[in-house]
């Protein structure tokens, strides 16, 4: 039974967490306070579990309620008491009372809801925030028009935003080149590497015009992942097969281990070089 339940359950879990915070985010807004996400997310998996134990329904923050506790003056916690223990009286002793309530009463109510919880701001200034921004908002919201499924809808936005994180970082490589006295050809670094950036990466050198001896310095640099490791390894091979001396500066030792002839094209400076992780610890 734990393979049928399993998934439902870490399903549930995401979509009580992820509407609790985006609560949270919303209430601070308009209180101009700043509620501690991980407490949140800490007493709420604490509630749940004791639920389990006494056969009650589990829950989370809810955005329409909250709203309604907000506009109305509420502040406090005897605000989300309240209406739980109102909520409570009413469903064990008012249920006939409440199924003489008309359906179509209670859809314009929850229309009411939508329309004071909907940011409207963001409609007037969808086309002056950055487009990537705007396609994440316009994307996550048909998916959850569409889909029916708010569990979809945050799995999208995650993956979306991923994306479009990993696309914006990945223009952000660049690098800056000059030539000593010496006649040493050196590039300057600056922004992540990863697999996002590979490609531009590759671009920024022009081996074939290179003199004899060439220095990158990736001081202002940070290899993040195996792609990284796997492109460095490709460009010092290139540039071995020329007949030139190549030399890497400000890599983490973390990085050395992994690059091939590291003894040949490594600078190590035990003071300056960084001291950092990356993604993976070995070669595939």
């Amino acid at each position: 039974m734990m393979y049928i339940i399993t998934p439902y359950a870490l399903i549930l879990a995401v979509i009580g967490l992820t509407e609790s915070l985006m609560t949270l985010t919303l209430i601070d807004e308009i209180t101009e306070t700043r509620g501690k996400w991980n407490k949140e997310a800490i007493w709420q998996w604490l509630a749940n579990t004791a639920c389990w134990f006494f056969g009650a329904m589990w829950g989370c923050a809810m955005i329409g309620q909250s709203i309604i506790n907000i506009t109305n003056g509420w502040r406090g916690r005897v605000s989300g008491i309240s209406a739980a223990v109102f909520l409570i009286l009413l469903i064990v002793f008012a249920t006939a009372y409440i199924s003489i309530i008309p359906l179509a009463a209670l859809v314009g109510l929850m229309f009411m809801v939508v329309i004071g919880t909907f940011a409207w701001p963001t409609i007037k200034m969808i086309n002056k925030i950055p487009r990537a921004d705007a396609f994440v908002i316009i994307a996550v919201t048909f998916t959850t028009v569409y889909t029916w499924d708010l569990a979809i809808a945050v799995i999208s936005w995650v993956v979306i935003s991923s994306l479009v994180f990993a696309w914006q970082k990945s223009q952000n490589i660049d690098s800056k080149k000059y030539i000593d006295k010496n006649n040493i050809t050196h590039y300057e670094l600056d922004g992540p590497l990863f697999f996002g950036s590979v490609e531009k990466f590759k671009t920024l050198f022009d081996i074939k015009n290179d003199t004899k001896e060439v220095i990158i310095d990736f001081a202002n640099s940070r290899v993040l992942d195996h792609s990284a490791i796997e492109v460095i390894n490709g460009l010092t091979e290139k540039y071995l097969k020329t007949w030139k001396v190549i030399r890497l500066k400000h890599l983490s030792i973390d990085c050395i281990k992994l690059l091939k002839n590291a003894e040949k094209i490594l600078d190590v400076n035990i003071l300056e070089d960084p001291k950092y992780r990356i993604a993976d610890d070995k070669l595939a």
